[in-house]
């Protein structure tokens, strides 16, 4: 790796130590082969001892050849390591807990960093206006680097946006909106290129669909993409299965993340199987190419030096781990990343939301009337069993489903806290708290399908064909 001996290993994840002790391991072996004289044998050994040692203090496991450290072992078959550990990968999260997944834990498994107070301030400095309510709110709470991306805005350096959707439906839902809704204030505030990824690649090899089904649902979803109203000239939208096979750039990277990923480390990180497809042992390099600006030629001008910034649901995190851990070894900045929490369903936050269930949330294609059937009769409430109970003892916001979506689109922040204050003191009626999030849905989501209805085929092209952006690099 690209990191010196000298480093301070303490500031390493598990992963990355895990990746020094396996290299060192190497090139110990390597000198040993190589008969290279004693002391520099020596040194080295003493060097993989001390990784070693440094291993287990941070992991609490000896380090074992081929198995990366358990924290990052997500298997995808619904169990932990421990009963109440909370589930989360990229196709499942699992709790137990009425609240939702605990983000404080989730902070430390994955090694990241809170959004706290001070970078958040900072931010409001940089770009001169007051925050996304989802970063005042803690709706995106974690971060990678992203002190790095506000020193090089601050230093007049370039960076550039990377998300992206997984198109596994025509119909998008709500919660699908939460990270491109951000991911466009990001852009109009520090004005930078974005890129957005339909992985249509993916939803073939894990949905049981066909290739032209999923390149259908990804020009469908870009349409939603586009309703949330980006620049075209700033933004380039692409489906795996068009751009791949144009960009060399792009494979290129593929092919240079492919080659420093081990099957083993693949198997560890996202949970496959010796019966899974190798499309799916291969598709983790896929997500992680856009994160190198040489990936858009037409873009960057063919410049690798432009660092990325990830904003993206946290259960994405363990692609841009592996990412962040290849980056030095292919000479590649490491993206920074901005997590948000998980969009709840309806019926509670104990697990995602599924596309197969129409009731889980509210769908993009949902009428008012639609809307507010599935508020009423599915949305889990923190009220108690009788009006005089709820008058008394007061409702629950830290369960209540309605609450929960009224923090990420109600953007009044005073209307927000009398809502919290009423319903918990009892004031507030569960069927008032409803009532207030019909009001507050029904036309967001009319106003986001009359959007949609202005995007046409043409505008999809333009978005979606390879080109020079509004910015010189």
């Amino acid at each position: 790796m690209a990191d010196s001996p000298n480093c301070d290993l303490k500031s390493l994840s598990p992963l990355q130590l895990f990746e020094r002790v396996t290299e060192q391991g190497e090139k110990v072996r390597a000198l040993k082969a190589g008969k290279a004289p004693k002391d520099e044998i020596d040194a080295a050994v003493r060097m993989l001892l001390s990784l070693k040692l440094s291993y287990k203090t941070t992991t609490g496991q000896d380090y074992q050849a081929g198995l990366p450290p358990k924290d990052l072992v997500l298997i995808n078959n619904g169990t932990t390591k421990e009963e109440d550990e909370d589930l989360v990968d990229p196709w499942n999260v699992q709790t137990s807990n009425a609240k939702g997944v605990d983000y404080d834990k989730l902070i430390v498994r994955f090694g990241s960093s809170k959004i706290d107070t001070d970078l958040i301030n900072r931010i409001e400095r940089a770009i001169g206006q007051k925050p996304h309510h989802f970063l005042r709110r803690g709706i995106f709470f974690s971060h990678r680097d992203m002190d790095q991306v506000l020193d090089a805005y601050e230093n007049k350096k370039p960076f550039y946006l990377y998300t992206g959707r997984g198109p596994s439906s025509q119909a998008m839902h709500v919660g699908h909106l939460i990270p491109f809704m951000f991911t466009k204030w990001l852009q109009e505030v520090f004005d930078v290129p974005l890129v957005i990824q339909l992985t249509d690649d993916e939803k073939y090899l894990w949905k049981d669909m066909t290739i032209e089904k999923a390149y259908e649902y990804a020009r469908e979803n870009a349409k939603d993409i586009i309703a949330c109203g980006f620049d075209v000239n700033k933004t380039f939208i692409f489906s795996d299965l068009d751009y791949l096979g144009t960009s060399a750039g792009f494979y290129k990277n593929i092919v240079k993340v492919q080659k420093h990923v081990t099957f083993n480390q693949v198997k560890g990180i996202f949970g496959f199987t010796d019966s899974d497809c190798i499309g799916k042992i291969s598709f983790p390099a896929i997500q992680a190419a856009p994160s190198f600006s040489s990936s858009f030629p037409q873009i960057f001008n063919g410049k690798e030096n432009i660092q990325c910034l990830i904003p993206c649901a946290i259960d994405q995190d363990p692609y841009f781990r592996m990412t962040r851990d290849v980056a030095p070894r292919i000479g590649q900045p490491k993206p920074a990343l901005l997590h948000s929490v998980f969009f709840p369903a309806l019926q509670g936050a104990q697990t995602k939301m599924s596309a197969s269930d129409p009731n889980s949330s509210i769908f993009l294609t949902d009428t008012p009337k639609q809307i507010k059937t599935k508020i009423n009769k599915h949305a889990f409430s923190g009220g108690r069993d009788t009006i005089e109970e709820h008058r008394k003892y007061g409702g629950n916001c830290d369960v209540d489903v309605s609450f929960m979506y009224l923090t990420f689109f109600l953007e009044d922040d005073d209307r927000l806290e009398q809502l919290k204050q009423a319903y918990t003191s009892g004031e507030l009626l569960t069927g008032e708290l409803k009532k207030v999030l019909i009001e507050t849905m029904q036309p967001l989501v009319a106003a986001h399908q009359e959007r949609r209805k202005q995007v046409t085929d043409e505008i999809v092209k333009q978005f979606m064909t390879p080109r020079k952006l509004a910015f010189e690099f």
